[in-house]
């Protein structure tokens, strides 16, 4: 290595050993689950924004839900499918901090949305006289405006941290970048570097007690009500399985990340590190788009107008 650190400029992406031998499959079915991200996702987004029926807060949370899917695969996909059809995985630095802070910053967005929709839904089961005072245009607004320039916010500040960094290493052991192991790389890590990444984890570790909490009011008030039983069953429901999804998701690759065994195949490793950019933004829209009549209707109903001159009826 040379002695003057600070000349990497480019990082390996040293998890693309074992996909050599069948990286055009692998190639063809990324390729594949990408475009069925965005064409499950954008049908939700379209019908959501043309349809001013769906204009709620339920329906306008989901719509940014997946807005949100879209933009963090989109930190994913085109530099992976780049990279199963390359001899050399290699990112430059910036490159690598922008994926991971797109990667970041969406998985915190989700987070975000996922609770205002789950707040959503206690408003408007345990609350119901106060549903439209509460949740009201004005609302909404900022509640999806902080939803989103949170985690870009705390995303920001945490990989400014690693930023000015210099590096004693380039190999990040993983098929995509993100800020733990680049802070990894840093020739010395600064409290910094430790404070802002803790305080990010506990304060969206709050996000995941919040929805918890929100949900133990919903069961409680559902038992007591047959209508809210039915309530539950048609919006919170979808809500939940997403949640489950995606927070599962997200846990078995950072406990992997921090607690692993390298014992585990390399395949095993990307399956796991890729779960969360696969199942969640393909799942949650086909999870809403069956559970909820009402955008399944609108759903089905645009894409039957879909190449005529059609405006979709109340």
């Amino acid at each position: 290595m040379m002695d003057n650190v600070s000349v990497i400029s480019m990082f390996t992406l040293s998890g693309f050993s074992g996909t050599f031998s069948h990286r055009v499959t692998l190639f063809l079915l990324t390729l594949l689950c990408y475009c069925v991200i965005w064409l499950v996702n954008l049908t939700i987004v379209v019908t959501i924004i043309m349809d001013k029926n769906l204009h709620e807060p339920m329906y306008i949370f989901l719509c940014n839900l997946c807005i949100n899917g879209l933009y963090g695969t989109a930190g994913f996909y085109p530099k992976f499918l780049h990279d199963l059809l390359s001899t050399r995985h290699l990112i430059s630095v910036p490159g690598c901090f922008l994926q991971g802070f797109m990667i970041h910053s969406s998985v915190c967005a989700e987070l975000s949305l996922l609770a205002l929709m789950a707040y959503d839904r206690y408003v408007a089961i345990c609350r119901p006289l106060v549903y439209h005072s509460v949740m009201n245009t004005k609302r909404v607004v900022v509640y999806v405006f902080f939803a989103w320039i949170t985690p870009f916010f705390l995303m920001f500040i945490s990989t400014g941290t690693t930023v000015t960094s210099r590096f004693c290493g380039s190999h990040i052991p993983k098929i995509y970048c993100i800020n733990l192991l680049i802070s990894k790389l840093a020739c010395s890590a600064s409290i910094a570097q430790v404070v802002f990444p803790a305080f990010n984890y506990t304060f969206y570790v709050g996000h995941a007690v919040f929805i918890v909490w929100t949900y133990f009011f919903l069961i409680k008030s559902c038992k007591a009500s047959k209508e809210n039983r039915s309530k539950f069953m048609q919006t919170c429901l979808p809500h939940l399985l997403t949640l489950m999804n995606f927070v599962g998701s997200v846990l078995f690759d950072l406990l992997y990340v921090r607690f692993g065994s390298k014992d585990l195949s390399e395949n095993v490793q990307n399956f796991m590190a890729m779960e969360f950019l696969v199942i969640p933004p393909i799942i949650n829209p086909l999870i809403y788009g069956l559970r909820l009549t009402q955008l399944r209707k609108r759903i089905a109903h645009f894409l039957c107008c879909t190449g005529s001159v059609c405006r979709l009826k109340a």
